[in-house]
């Protein structure tokens, strides 16, 4: 694959050192959450689900995280970018072990590349617990499913916020999709902050 900074990753025996921050970014905010279906204008990108997640995460406690537990939550989903689409659930459990070897090699390329720690079992829990929370919300303010669906056909079963947390720290309209140039420029933001605190170049 070439990136949009010249270089070239290898998505079969990805190399950690393929890529740059901004590379890692771009390519995020270019990919599409739920299929690329959004109930406006623009579909929600991947970066932008990543920060809504990491900001879900931070509100949630016990306690502050930590600069390795901000970015492991911030980059949970950064294969994605590299893979160009971020695999709904049916399909993922149809495209079978051979997607989930190329995907798993990814994220293990992402976790040297970041030095990112394991989960331990109570951070994935309250993990999860944002993601879904995400999920849930995106799926009813962003893409026009109802909060009966969510539930019935969705199957996802988490609280659903009306409170945007990205709307509250950015200035934007509540659970309006990014266009891409912003969603990468805030992803690399913070992307930034974290590696310059942790000592990665």
């Amino acid at each position: 694959m070439r990136l949009p900074s010249g270089r070239h990753l290898d998505l079969i025996h990805p190399d950690p050192g393929a890529w740059d921050h901004q590379d890692l970014s771009v390519r995020l905010s270019r990919t599409y959450r739920w299929g690329g279906e959004s109930c406006w204008p623009l579909p929600l990108s991947v970066a932008q689900h990543s920060l809504l997640v990491l900001e879900l995460r931070r509100q949630a406690g016990p306690g502050r995280l930590d600069a390795a537990g901000e970015l492991l939550e911030l980059l949970h989903d950064a294969e994605e970018g590299f893979l160009g689409f971020d695999c709904i659930s049916p399909l993922k459990a149809a495209l079978g072990a051979p997607f989930q070897e190329v995907a798993g090699r990814l994220t293990a390329a992402i976790m040297r590349r970041y030095r990112l720690p394991d989960w331990d079992a109570a951070d994935y829990r309250l993990h999860k617990a944002a993601d879904r929370t995400a999920a849930a919300s995106e799926a009813v303010h962003c893409v026009g499913w109802s909060r009966r669906e969510v539930a019935d056909v969705l199957g996802i079963d988490a609280a659903i916020t009306d409170e945007d947390p990205l709307a509250r720290r950015y200035g934007e309209t509540p659970w309006a999709p990014w266009d891409a140039d912003t969603a990468a420029r805030r992803f690399h933001g913070e992307l930034l902050r974290l590696c310059a605190s942790l000592g990665i170049t």
